[in-house]
């Protein structure tokens, strides 16, 4: 039987929430440990979820808490400090997407994981941990021709009514890391790299709005033989479908975040679904994921899923980055 991982997190929020459910469904996860910049907040967290400590001193709740693994959902800006300040205290260490907000921090990530051999690091990427990416990934092995993708992936923010009421919440704030390539884009950007790797070259086309960060954009990603195409938005709606081209072939993706629903169709039209697997919630894939490797990390097919994680999470990274250095995007704090 799996020994149960002691978890502590970093954040209270709505994606911290959904989280912690999808983890008692997983039932291989006991939350031990809440922080929080607010001490009725991280109690009144704990008590819902039947944590037995709060901390509101990042420093006290490294040194003091009863966790081994750390979930990181604090704004875009904090991960990097907070997921450094977890590997030298050896917890292991999950991050909500994105990971990092650029390569340096990424390598310096990286270079104290392998200084700290027993901490295991994650992106929580949920998306292409879902049956239903998988069952995409193994039919878009048999097609014969590809011919590229089109990932959309727009949903409109309720924070985004802040904004138009000239305020400047995190999630659209080049202080905290902000906007819509760095929180829905990211699905899209996961897809195309788990899917197809890194393209050759790269372009972004934003749209920024008042506080200075994308609100929704279009990235362009060229391979040697065709073009991926990414859309992504906080400041609209679409329900227009994803799809990845054959030759008269295609798959049809009813969205790039979600993946609720994946249909092939023949060169005949003839409609075939390939995945509608509905997850009681939709992070419990990879909170699963992460506990089958955390309680056997040697094992050698979990092995191979982490490394094939990690070394997708840090060419997402430079995606990312990449992405923003062609739309001359730059976050407070970086150097141009």
């Amino acid at each position: 039987m799996d020994k149960m991982i002691k978890l502590g997190i970093i954040g209270t929020n709505w994606i911290t929430q959904q989280f912690v459910d999808a983890i008692k469904l997983a039932k291989t996860y006991e939350l031990t440990s809440v922080y929080s910049r607010h001490e009725q907040t991280a109690k009144d967290f704990a008590a819902k979820n039947g944590a037995t400590e709060s901390f509101t001193d990042l420093g006290t709740f490294f040194d003091n808490g009863a966790f081994d693994t750390v979930y990181i959902a604090s704004p875009n800006s904090l991960h990097f400090e907070q997921a450094k300040l977890a590997i030298l205290h050896g917890k292991n260490v999950i991050v909500e997407k994105p990971a990092f907000a650029n390569q340096k921090q990424m390598a310096q990530i990286q270079e104290l994981l392998t200084n700290h051999s027993d901490v295991l690091y994650f992106e929580a990427a949920r998306n292409i941990h879902t049956p239903n990416f998988h069952a995409i990934a193994a039919k878009l092995a048999e097609m014969t021709t590809v011919q590229g993708a089109e990932f959309t992936y727009s949903k409109y923010s309720s924070r985004y009514d802040q904004v138009l009421a000239g305020k400047e919440p995190n999630v659209f704030s080049p202080k905290f890391a902000g906007g819509a390539l760095q929180d829905l884009g990211v699905y899209t950007v996961y897809d195309a790299v788990a899917l197809f790797g890194m393209p050759q070259e790269v372009a972004y086309f934003p749209q920024l709005i008042r506080t200075g960060v994308d609100g929704k954009g279009t990235a362009i990603l060229s391979y040697p033989e065709y073009t991926v195409t990414l859309n992504f938005s906080k400041v609209s709606n679409s329900h227009m479908t994803s799809e990845i081209y054959g030759l008269k072939d295609l798959i049809s993706i009813d969205d790039a975040g979600e993946l609720r629903q994946a249909t092939y169709i023949d060169a005949d039209n003839n409609r075939q679904v390939i995945a509608n697997t509905i997850d009681e919630n939709p992070m419990l894939p990879e909170a699963e994921d992460f506990a089958r490797v955390i309680n056997d990390p040697q094992n050698e097919q979990n092995h191979k899923d982490y490394e094939n994680w990690r070394q997708l999470s840090m060419h997402v990274n430079k995606l990312l980055f990449n992405l923003r250095q062609d739309a001359h995007l730059y976050f407070v704090g970086e150097e141009e």
